[in-house]
């Protein structure tokens, strides 16, 4: 199977490091934390029997499925760097365009804060994603057999939905991997969630890195709700990068230069 779920979690986890490493006007705070799950539950019968190759197997099939169907989108997105005590350090607003096969354009709609953040961290985002979905990066971060194993553990709710969680652990030690846990629908056998670390340390100035992503639901679609990045700088504290998803227009033939886009637009991209 050539199907491949991408993520860019890990990359999003180095490049806020290396951006915020490299801006010293950030200070030091308390942590905080994601939202609460209720407890795990264990399996039930029907997906006792179900081995982490089967259910990886579910998932990619399912997506595929889905991402056939996927012929463009436009969303919203807000990108904040924040003290863990609410100080804000940076934000851009952005309208994210996604043209199928693969190309995926930025425009930004507003900034604030830091010059310096936005630039070494925000910017480079983007400009990552653009040549993640365009096969333009060098280093494979797909959530695929080869570089995961499955581990089922058991069951839990993620909001309205029921899943079936798993254990991700990675093949080799890649700082561009993940190691931590995956939600999965247990009726769409679509992922609703992502949590865990770099499967390897990023750097001495890097004491820890953890981050969360979510994904709702759109008519037929998965697509991501919000990312909230937590990275522990050494002599600096802790700081927070939240990426909200929103205002989602999926599959909208809006004809013209693109999904929403104007000549005027794209001159204007940042790509």
């Amino acid at each position: 199977m050539r199907f491949e779920l991408k993520t860019k979690i890990p990359s999003l986890v180095i490049l806020l490091a290396l951006g915020l490493t490299a801006s010293a006007a950030l200070a030091a705070d308390a942590p905080t934390a994601g939202q609460s799950l209720p407890p795990l539950a264990p399996l039930n019968p029907a997906y006792q029997s179900m081995t982490g190759d089967e259910l990886f197997a579910k998932v990619l099939e399912s997506n595929r499925v889905r991402d056939a169907r996927l012929r463009q989108y436009s969303a919203v997105r807000t990108y904040s760097v924040t003290s863990d005590r609410g100080k804000l350090y940076a934000q851009e607003v952005v309208r994210v365009d996604y043209q199928a096969p693969d190309h995926k354009s930025f425009r930004t709609l507003s900034e604030e804060g830091s010059g310096l953040v936005r630039d070494m961290v925000l910017k480079r985002l983007m400009e990552s994603e653009s040549e993640t979905s365009s096969g333009r990066a060098h280093h494979d971060s797909a959530i695929k057999p080869a570089n995961y194993e499955f581990n089922l553990l058991g069951e839990q709710d993620v909001g309205s939905h029921h899943c079936l969680v798993a254990e991700a652990t990675p093949k080799r030690k890649d700082k561009y991997l993940f190691e931590g846990k995956v939600w999965i629908d247990a009726q769409d056998y679509a992922i609703v969630r992502i949590a865990g670390q770099p499967a390897k340390s990023l750097s001495f100035w890097i004491t820890g890195a953890d981050f969360v992503r979510e994904y709702e639901k759109i008519g037929d679609f998965w697509l991501p709700a919000q990312d909230e990045t937590w990275v522990h700088v050494r002599l600096y504290g802790k700081k927070i990068l939240t990426i909200h998803h929103g205002e989602y227009v999926v599959n909208e033939d809006r004809g013209g230069t693109g999904p929403g886009l104007t000549a005027e637009d794209k001159a204007s991209e940042t790509r």
